[in-house]
């Protein structure tokens, strides 16, 4: 508790601590104050993203940047899980899919095009792992394969039997969950030597240690959950209170707070030079959700929804996962990255944001 305590009395950001039991007091008080609670868990959510940040960075000084970027992904991903699975059990498919689909996208353009930035405009020039991300988008290409034919077949303006796409859909989500498994095999055992930090950068402070870091990692993952889900309860209200469109809510607002905490350690770890950890989390992430999180899903409906979800997308969002996948492939080829590199991927995404927040209602 000294170390966590001496962080907190040193970071001014964590202060904001104090919002989490009052978001959670606020929801049982006045659940019904939408817009408040809104605002309550943005700010609830900024001092867990902070905290869970130190945590994991001090587990990836232990472990190295590779299995902390897997385990940041992991944990950051936890929090979307969580989302989905209370939508899931609502039978709120459509927020199932937008959320995933969008937290595919926020990683691969939003997520690490800002890393990009930031870590650039303090260190000019950064050197990161290529074997890495190349593996994480190629993994990202067959996630794409796999969300384009079920959403292509189903909307191919010939008569499909839902009972095909719902077999076609396990049996696509079960080959997802072997090749995400293979590839953390790949990538961590038989050929780890080939994923290690392209450069070695000394840590300014000294890190936790392991049992402090994993336990705060645990105890925040699940604070997270907490606020996440009062999160999601209001968001819809209150996207009315300020003009926000559905659609815009679930691929872009959702997306975002869903990762926040791994938007805080990526740029946590840009900003130190550590860019193989922040391409990590951002594309183990992207990769996490589209091999692992959508399959599972897909799966867990049959017990807890009520009745089972399929891959079968809208033709908009399989088309803006293919941009984020090949915006990535592009530009993480040459395993160097500048300020103007993240620029260029910021744009992409506030291109996909800004045609989301116009459409019209009817078209959503």
């Amino acid at each position: 508790m000294n170390h966590i305590w001496n962080e907190i009395r040193q970071n001014r950001l964590l202060w904001l601590l104090v919002m989490v039991p009052v978001v959670i007091a606020a929801q049982k008080i006045s659940p019904d104050a939408h817009t408040l609670l809104f605002l309550l868990s943005l700010l609830a959510v900024i001092p867990l993203a902070t905290l869970l940040s130190n945590a994991t960075e001090s587990v990836a000084a232990k472990t190295g940047d590779a299995v902390g970027g897997l385990l940041n992904a992991t944990l950051g991903n936890l929090t979307e899980l969580i989302i989905a699975l209370t939508a899931l059990r609502l039978g709120q498919f459509t927020l199932v899919k937008a959320s995933v689909a969008g937290a595919i996208v926020a990683n691969t353009l939003f997520l690490l095009g800002a890393s990009f930035l930031l870590g650039g405009l303090k260190h000019h020039v950064q050197d990161y792992n290529r074997g890495n991300a190349r593996l994480q988008t190629s993994l990202l290409f067959l996630a794409t394969v796999a969300l384009i034919i079920p959403s292509a077949v189903g909307s191919g303006g010939s008569e499909v039997a839902p009972e095909f796409l719902q077999q076609l859909s396990v049996g696509l989500s079960v080959l997802l969950i072997v090749a995400y498994g293979l590839g953390l095999l790949f990538s961590l055992r038989t050929h780890r030597e080939l994923f290690g930090a392209a450069e070695q950068v000394e840590e300014e402070h000294a890190p936790w240690p392991l049992k402090v870091a994993l336990v705060t990692l645990a105890a925040v993952t699940v604070l997270v959950g907490l606020v996440s889900e009062i999160f999601v309860e209001s968001v819809q209200a209150a996207a009315e209170t300020f003009g926000m469109t559905p659609a815009f809510v679930g691929f872009i607002v959702v997306a975002l707070v869903g990762g926040a905490a791994e938007m805080a350690s990526a740029f946590s770890a840009a900003r130190k030079n550590r860019l193989d950890l922040s391409v990590g989390i951002a594309l183990g992430s992207a990769a996490q959700i589209a091999l692992f999180v959508a399959p599972a899903l897909v799966l867990v409906s049959y017990v807890i929804g009520p009745t089972p979800m399929n891959l079968e997308f809208w033709p908009g969002a399989v088309i803006m996962i293919i941009i984020a996948m090949m915006t990535a492939t592009i530009v993480t080829n040459s395993g160097r990255s500048t300020w103007f590199v993240g620029v260029l991927m910021l744009m992409v995404y506030l291109i996909l944001a800004m045609t989301l927040y116009l459409l019209p209602p009817h078209s959503q």
